[in-house]
């Protein structure tokens, strides 16, 4: 069984900055890949980050340049540091992992952290 633990989200002021956090849990023996999804109301859920095995990572091209995801191996933890943050970046954003356990193989969610980017 595998978990993912979101944190981090919040009300923010346009141009503001926030860290959101996921951790997994687990026996993991590998991770393929870790990222971020959003969901806005009355939208699709969209990618906004996402890191693969080996480190290579992919942004939407709406982030890129103001939000950076990062990895803590040892804690199989990723960070998504959020800046400049804009109105229309107000959404629920949802973390995927999908991982090794043991011998399994999972592709999970979490709950999802709401960000809501207001003045």
């Amino acid at each position: 069984q595998v978990q993912l633990v979101e944190s981090g989200g919040g009300l923010v002021q346009p141009g503001g900055s926030l860290r959101l956090s996921c951790a997994a849990s687990g026996v993991i023996a590998r991770v393929n890949y870790m990222g971020w999804y959003r969901q806005a109301p009355g939208k699709l859920r969209e990618l906004v980050a996402v890191q693969y095995d080996g480190g290579s990572t992919t942004y939407a091209d709406s982030v890129k340049g103001r939000f950076a995801l990062s990895r803590d191996n040892a804690k199989n933890t990723i960070y998504l540091q959020m800046n400049s943050l804009k109105p229309e970046d107000t959404a629920t954003y949802y973390c995927t992992a999908d991982l090794i356990v043991i011998s399994t193989r999972f592709t999970t969610w979490g709950q999802g952290t709401q960000v809501t980017v207001s003045s």
